[in-house]
Parts: C-alpha cells; sequence; structure tokens
C-alpha cells in the first residue's frame, strides 16, 4: 500500500471518529500514531518491519509530548483563559452586560444590542467563543425573555454574538492558528481588531433595523438618567483598561503575547482582589478551570502535531502544493469561496477547534502555494470557524444557549433566530475577501 493511499484512510478514519464524538485529541493521537506506524512498516512489510515501526513511533510520540508543548508561545493560553476565569469568577460578566443594557435601552431592540456588545467586550477578555456564549447566555437570554423579547432574536443574538470570542483578540484559536503556521500572534491579535468591530457592527446594525421596521420583535424597557449610566461604568473600568494596555502594548511592541498574557492574568486577579469580588473558593475555580482547559489544548495539540508529522511523511503536503500551483490562472474568489463552503460544511457537525486542527496540515500548504498572505488567511479562516459555530445542524454555540434556556425556548427557535446572524456573518466575510486590506491595515503599522 503506497503512503498516500494510507494517507487518505486513515484520515477518513479520523473523521469517522470525530462524527462518532470520540475527544478530538485522542482521534488526533490515534490518527497520528496509527498512520505514522502504517506509513513507516509500508517501506517493508515483515513483521520486523512492524516492530521498528512501532518503537520508531513510540518514541516519537515520546519526545513530541514535550517538544510540541514546550513553546513558549503556548504560555499565552494559560494566562489569557487564566484572566478570562478571574473575570468571570469576579462578576465582571455581570456588570459589563449590566453597562451595556443601560447605555443601549433607548436604541431600537436596546437588550439585544446591550447582548451583542457585551459579549465582544466580555470576548475580549475571555478568548473563547464557548465561553462567552455560556457567561453571557445565563445573563442576557432570561433578561431578554422577561421583557418579552422575540424568543429566536434573544437567543439567536448571544449565540452569534459569542463567536465573536474566536475573532476579537485575545483568542486561543487565534495563538494555535499563529503556533502552526509560523505567524506572529501579535500581528494576528491586531489583524482580528477591525474585522471584529465589523462583524459587531453588522450584528448591531441588522439588529436594530429588524426592531424599527417590527416593533414587537422587542418591546422598550424603561429608560434610565444619565447619571445612572456614569454610575454603571464603575464596575467595568477597571478590564476594559485592562484590554486597552493589553491591544495597545501589543500594537506598540511594548510587550509579546506572552508578557500580554502574564499582564493580563496579574491585572486581573489584582482588580479583582482589590475590588474584593474574590475569595478562596472563586480563585481555585479559576484555576482549576485553567488547568483543565489547559490539558485539554494541549493534549489536541500534540495530536495535531503528529497527524502534520503523519501527512508530511505520506507527500500529501507536497502533493496539495504542487496541485495548488495549477491553479494560477483560477480567480482567487473561486478558491476561497471553495474554501468556505469546505468549512461551513464541516461547521456542521465539528467543533471550531477539531476544523482548524485538522485542516491546517491539508489547507496551509494550498494557501502558500498559492501565495496568499497568511495573516489575512487567519482571520478569513477564524470567520470560516465562527460561521461553523452557529450553523445547523450542530451549531454548538447554539446547542450551549440551548442548555443555559433550557426548556424556554424551542432549538428550533434559536436556529431561525441565528440565521438572520449567518447571513451578516456571509456578507462580513465576503468583504474581507474582497477588501483584504480591512485585516492587513493595522498589522502593516506595527
Amino acid at each position: 500500500m503506497n503512503p498516500q493511499t494510507i494517507g487518505i484512510g486513515v484520515t477518513v478514519l479520523m473523521l469517522g471518529m470525530l462524527l462518532l464524538r470520540v475527544p478530538i485529541a485522542i482521534s488526533l493521537v490515534a490518527a497520528g500514531y496509527g498512520g505514522l506506524v502504517l506509513v513507516l512498516a509500508a517501506r517493508g512489510g515483515d513483521t520486523l518491519m512492524f516492530e521498528n515501526a512501532f518503537n520508531a513511533a513510540n518514541s516519537f510520540l515520546g519526545q513530541l509530548a514535550y517538544s510540541s508543548t514546550a513553546e513558549y508561545t503556548f504560555t499565552t493560553i494559560p494566562m489569557f483563559l487564566l484572566m478570562g476565569y478571574l473575570a468571570t469568577e469576579g462578576g465582571f460578566t455581570r456588570d459589563i452586560y449590566g453597562t451595556a443594557r443601560l447605555w443601549f435601552a433607548r436604541v431600537p431592540g436596546g437588550l439585544a444590542v446591550a447582548s451583542s456588545v457585551g459579549c465582544a467586550l466580555f470576548a475580549a477578555i475571555s478568548g473563547s467563543s464557548l465561553a462567552t456564549a455560556a457567561a453571557m447566555g445565563r445573563m442576557a437570554v432570561p433578561e431578554m425573555l422577561n421583557w418579552k423579547y422575540d424568543k429566536g432574536l434573544a437567543a439567536g443574538v448571544v449565540a452569534a454574538s459569542g463567536t465573536l470570542g474566536s475573532l476579537i483578540p485575545p483568542s486561543i484559536l487565534m495563538i494555535l492558528y499563529a503556533v502552526f503556521t509560523e505567524q506572529s500572534i501579535a500581528k494576528l491579535f491586531v489583524a482580528g481588531i477591525i474585522p471584529g468591530l465589523l462583524s459587531l457592527f453588522m450584528y448591531v446594525g441588522m439588529v436594530m433595523l429588524r426592531c424599527k421596521l417590527n416593533p414587537a420583535l422587542a418591546p422598550p424597557v424603561p429608560q434610565v438618567s444619565f447619571r445612572e449610566k456614569v454610575h454603571s461604568l464603575k464596575g467595568t473600568w477597571g478590564m476594559i483598561t485592562l484590554i486597552g494596555v493589553i491591544v495597545i502594548g501589543l500594537y506598540t511592541g511594548m510587550f509579546t503575547p506572552s508578557e500580554a498574557g502574564g499582564i493580563g492574568s496579574f491585572g486581573a486577579f489584582l482588580i479583582c482582589f482589590l475590588s474584593g469580588r474574590l475569595n478562596r473558593h472563586k480563585t481555585s475555580n479559576a484555576f482549576k478551570e485553567t488547568l483543565k482547559n489547559t490539558s485539554m489544548l494541549f493534549a489536541a495539540i500534540i495530536g495535531a502535531y503528529m497527524v502534520t508529522t503523519f501527512t508530511a511523511l505520506t507527500g500529501i503536503a507536497g502533493d496539495l502544493t504542487t496541485w495548488a500551483a495549477g491553479f494560477e490562472n483560477v480567480p482567487p474568489l473561486v478558491i476561497l469561496a471553495s474554501l468556505s463552503l469546505l468549512y461551513v460544511f464541516l461547521g456542521t457537525f465539528m467543533g471550531a477547534m477539531e476544523i482548524m486542527l485538522l485542516t491546517l496540515p491539508i489547507v496551509i500548504p494550498i494557501i502558500k502555494g498559492l501565495e496568499y498572505d497568511l495573516i489575512w488567511f487567519g482571520i478569513i479562516m477564524i470567520k470560516y470557524l465562527e460561521i461553523g459555530l452557529v450553523t445547523p445542524p450542530i451549531g454548538i454555540n447554539v446547542f450551549i444557549i440551548k442548555a443555559v434556556a433550557g426548556d424556554s425556548i424551542r432549538l428550533g427557535q434559536i436556529f431561525r433566530g441565528v440565521s438572520w446572524f449567518i447571513v451578516m456573518d456571509l456578507i462580513t466575510l465576503a468583504i474581507l475577501i474582497l477588501f483584504p486590506g480591512l485585516a492587513l491595515y493595522l498589522p502593516s503599522l506595527m
């Protein structure tokens, strides 16, 4: 059996495991290890050759467990995770939403707009779409339902706006992409600012227009005084300042992404401690959740490197690069549209991280062969993954909101509500593809 055939067969098997909901780390490691053994053994064929192949694969996996994760840049992940969990335990999520709710009370669909803005602000703290959707969903959805908001709008706006956690820096997916493609994490973070704000404005504009045309979607809420609005900023200024310091520091080169993560986590702890919002139990919870999620991510990273090595040995990556070079006369929009369909399709039954780790070894050689900017494509890929987080039939963010809302909202109502935001995402994606400068302008000034 030739290496290419082995590569295709193992990839199909890996997809099958992911479809059966086998944890991503186990799926990747099993596929990478099994494929490596088969490729090495294919050079011989006798029993001794299989024994040597197993020994080589065991030795490689033992070394890879350390070498693949002992990257200085990976220290960014636990630091930003800790920053987000400390902010959550300290109740800043609640304050951010409460402030947004008061400031946007007068605009059409005020609570929905506040939910979208609140998600964007919390995304800048947590770096995770799933964490943003879960945290904001617990507060925003019940609040909107209490004020008789349309159920589809109430659930859809939080599910969709939660995806901003992948695009607005800091983002865990951006860190993984940058490391695997050997790009600057700082430039990728800065590149996500304008596309992230554009996505937010598209959501807010659509919500306000719909609610203006159909006031029944979002009944008005009591107005508040300007003094109450200003007073509400008291509980949010610390975290907003911290976010500003991190973004400005990265943009100006004052500190690296890893240093930014350390500053962010220490700053979050200091703000929570000085405001009296942390106790031993809350601090312990924040560290436990950080350790648990970091371990899961690093296990998946080890598996991804295993698959990448196996793919390289099969020669598939080189074949794809050569194949992509033959598309010189094919319009770039056709290729990007094809990739859009691929990622949206994968997003219907897989999570964002699974898709990224699974497709990077295959897609990046194609992108390099076409000589596209990898920073720009990183933003496009994140946008692909955002759409996948809310696309039926899986749409993980949709199921998170369903779990938070319980029986008060049907799953079909959430998917109906989120469909409006998917349309906005597709328009935003088209704008970013047609005008790559929107993603590359700020990094070019660094």
